[in-house]
């Protein structure tokens, strides 16, 4: 069974990214993946300076996010979109966990493992030029990143009241585009 671990690139209490990852793993769970779900607003990861890893290492927090990941068989990542590139934020969580410690492989939450990306905004392309950068970032530190990222327009009228996405078009690309996750994860 394929472990996923689920977060959205965003530290918004009211995020809705993070409610189309909460969506997304729904998915998941429905394909058959183990999900984990997190909040990157629930790890405190100070901006990434080499001198407080110099000083007294990785943060702890940044040592629990490097082990769940380090846990989890692939990523189920909402990027919202930030001046058309990725967010401040999920930047941070990805140089954080990237450093190396001492018995640990380089990359080693990251270097195998697949991702599968979404987003969503107001505007209409729904996030989709941020995507692109998220996905370059992750072929460099050698993850497996699934074709077929899912935008999510006009996001403020996208959802339900339970959550789910209204539009059946979406809905059913985002369906695809988790399952290739879950059956690429379960093959690694």
């Amino acid at each position: 069974m394929a472990t996923i671990l689920a977060f959205s690139g965003s530290l918004g209490k009211d995020s809705i990214n993070q409610k189309l990852v909460v969506h997304a793993a729904d998915l998941a769970r429905a394909h058959g993946a183990e999900v984990e779900l997190i909040s990157l607003r629930d790890f405190d990861l100070p901006l990434f300076n080499t001198d407080i890893e110099a000083e007294s290492g990785l943060p702890a927090d940044a040592v629990r996010l490097k082990e769940l990941m380090k846990a989890s068989d692939g990523f189920l990542i909402a990027c919202p979109e930030y001046n058309s590139s990725i967010t401040p934020a999920l930047k941070n969580a990805i140089d954080w966990a990237s450093r190396p410690v001492e018995g640990e492989t380089p990359l080693e939450c990251f270097a195998g493992k697949c991702a599968a990306l979404c987003a969503t905004s107001p505007g209409g392309l729904g996030g989709l030029r941020g995507l692109d950068h998220v996905r370059e970032i992750l072929g460099n530190i050698r993850m497996h990143v699934v074709p077929g990222m899912v935008a999510v327009p006009s996001a403020f009228n996208a959802f339900n009241d339970d959550g789910t996405l209204k539009d059946e078009a979406v809905r059913g690309r985002l369906d695809s585009l988790v399952a290739n996750l879950v059956r690429v994860a379960d093959a690694l």
